[in-house]
């Protein structure tokens, strides 16, 4: 049987005890968790509160099949990243630095691309459908059998790009090239305008 003076004794070490449980209970993961598309199972857990600086917590770029729909990544450094399979589908990627990334089959649908250097990546099947890519620099990038249908390309640099089997058509309606851009859109895919 436990005595009293036994029972004060451990009194301390039970107040020490229970707090301590107190404030496991409220501890509570803060950050953002990076997770795969298509499992849900977590790539990266962050202690970060927006999705540029966990990227950039993370370190090593791998990205591959994550679910970053709708993040804001504006101005992110994501040069040489792999992003394949991710779905970016909404994301804000204004301005960023996506040259070499790997993007192959990856969700760009919806996504605002506007001023994003995209020079040298691979965007190979990847979804770019309703997308903003208006002044992106696409110079030698991989697009074939992308989805580009209903992307706004305006002032977008396409030189040197590969555009085997990329899909333009969508819901319909035309678009009208000026004179001065002919050359440069004839020439992205792959023609020369002759005088």
């Amino acid at each position: 049987m436990i005595t009293k003076q036994q029972v004060l004794d451990n009194l301390e070490e039970v107040k020490k005890y229970v707090a301590e449980a107190e404030t496991k209970k409220e501890e509570k993961v803060v950050g953002i968790a990076i997770k795969n598309r298509f499992t849900g199972e977590i790539i990266f857990q962050s202690t970060k509160t927006t999705y540029r600086e966990a990227i950039l917590e993370k370190g090593d770029a791998d990205l591959s099949g994550a679910n970053l729909s709708g993040a804001d990544l504006r101005d992110a450094n994501l040069s040489g990243a792999n992003l394949s399979d991710a779905d970016l589908s909404g994301a804000d990627l204004r301005d960023a630095d996506l040259s070499g990334a790997d993007l192959r089959d990856a969700d760009l649908s919806g996504a605002n691309l506007s001023g994003a250097d995209l020079r040298d990546a691979d965007l190979s099947g990847a979804n770019l459908s309703d997308a903003d890519l208006s002044g992106a620099d696409l110079r030698d990038a991989n697009l074939s059998g992308a989805n580009l249908s209903d992307a706004d390309l305006r002032y977008a640099n396409l030189s040197g790009a590969d555009l085997m089997n990329c899909k333009f058509y969508g819901k319909g309606g035309h678009i009208v090239i000026k004179k001065k851009d002919l050359a440069g859109f004839l020439g992205a895919l792959g023609f020369d305008l002759e005088e």
